[in-house]
C-alpha cells in the first residue's frame, strides 16, 4: 500500500510538472503582407489551369512557458510600403511578379508591439527555411537564439544554380548577412525545442535543402503543424506539387510525412501560403 501510494504520488507529481507547457501553450497567426494576384501556375505548374490568387506571408508567434518563439520573420521591412521601395531591395522580377503589399505596420517588430511583445522579448527565432520571405527580418532580433537547419545556412549563402545566385533573388543575401554574428543554434534533422514535447521542429526538405516545419501542441491539446513552404496551399494537398523545388522527391516525402502527422496523430496542417485557412484563423491566437 505505502509503494502504491508513493507511485500515485510521484504520477501526481509529474502530471502537475507538466500541465503548465500544455495549458500556456498560445500560438498567434501574423502575415508580413501579401504576395498578388498573380497567375497560380507560376508558383504551382502543375496546376491544370490559369488562375489568379492573393497570399498570405505567414509568421507565427508562440507563448511558451520556456520563453517567446517566432517563426519566420517574413518579408525585410525595406521592401514595405510600394513597389520603388521594394526594387530598392530585391530583384525587379520578384517584385513584379510576386506583387508584395507590405505595409511596414506588417512587419514583424510591429506585429509583435500589437501583441504587448518586445523584440528583445523574443528567446528565440525559427525560420523554416532562408528564402526572401521566411527570413527577411532575422537581424530585428540580436539577442535571440536563430534556429535553422545547418544545410539551410549553406544553401542561403551560397544556392544551387539553378535557383540563382543573385545576392538580392530568392536569397537575399543582405538578409543572412546582417545577423551573421547571431547565436545560430544549427541543427542536422528533428528537434524537440523545449525538451518538454510541446514544440518540435520537423525536417522537411524539398522546398530547399534544409527546410524545417514546426509542430505545436497547444493548451487544447491539439496539435498543430506550420508547414511553412513544405506545403504552400491547399492546392499541394490535393495532389499538384509545388515549382521551386531542390528536390521534388524530398519535397514529395516531405508532403508525405505531414499528411501521414495528419491523419495518425490528428494534427492539423497550418499552411503559410493558403488565402482561405489564413482568412478563417489568421490575425487571432489559438489556444
Amino acid at each position: 500500500m505505502k509503494k502504491t501510494g508513493l507511485l500515485a504520488s510521484m504520477l501526481a507529481a509529474l502530471a502537475i510538472s507538466a500541465a503548465p507547457a500544455a495549458q500556456s501553450q498560445e500560438l498567434y497567426w501574423a502575415t508580413s503582407g501579401f504576395f498578388g494576384p498573380f497567375n497560380i501556375q507560376g508558383l504551382i505548374p502543375t496546376f491544370p489551369k490559369a488562375k489568379d490568387i492573393t497570399i498570405p506571408v505567414s509568421m507565427w508567434i508562440l507563448k511558451h512557458p520556456k520563453g517567446i518563439v517566432v517563426f519566420d520573420t517574413g518579408n525585410n521591412a525595406a521592401i514595405s510600403d510600394g513597389a520603388d521601395n521594394c526594387k530598392k531591395y530585391w530583384a525587379a522580377g520578384n517584385c513584379d511578379f510576386l506583387k508584395p503589399s507590405q505595409k511596414r505596420s506588417d512587419v514583424i517588430d510591429q506585429q509583435l508591439a500589437k501583441l504587448g511583445i518586445k523584440v528583445d522579448d523574443v528567446k528565440v527565432v525559427v525560420s523554416s527555411h532562408s528564402h526572401l520571405d521566411h527570413s527577411g527580418n532575422i537581424a530585428l532580433f540580436p539577442k535571440a537564439i536563430h534556429v535553422y537547419q545547418k544545410k539551410e545556412l549553406y544553401q542561403g549563402y551560397w544556392p544551387e544554380k539553378f535557383q540563382g545566385r543573385a545576392a538580392n533573388g530568392s536569397f537575399v543575401l543582405n538578409d543572412l548577412v546582417a545577423a551573421r554574428d547571431y547565436d545560430f543554434f544549427e541543427l542536422d534533422g528533428d528537434y524537440d525545442l523545449f525538451g518538454d514535447g510541446t514544440v518540435k521542429i520537423l525536417s522537411t526538405p524539398g522546398h530547399t535543402l534544409g527546410h524545417q516545419s514546426m509542430k505545436v501542441k497547444l493548451a487544447s491539446g491539439q496539435s498543430v503543424i506550420m508547414s511553412q513552404d513544405a506545403i504552400w496551399m491547399q492546392e499541394n494537398l490535393d495532389g499538384y506539387v509545388a515549382g521551386l523545388n531542390y528536390s521534388v522527391q524530398a519535397y514529395v516525402n516531405s508532403v508525405e510525412r505531414l499528411k501521414r502527422m495528419r491523419d495518425l496523430e490528428g494534427a492539423k496542417i497550418l499552411m503559410a501560403h493558403d488565402a482561405g485557412q489564413f482568412a478563417s484563423m489568421g490575425n487571432k491566437w489559438h489556444k
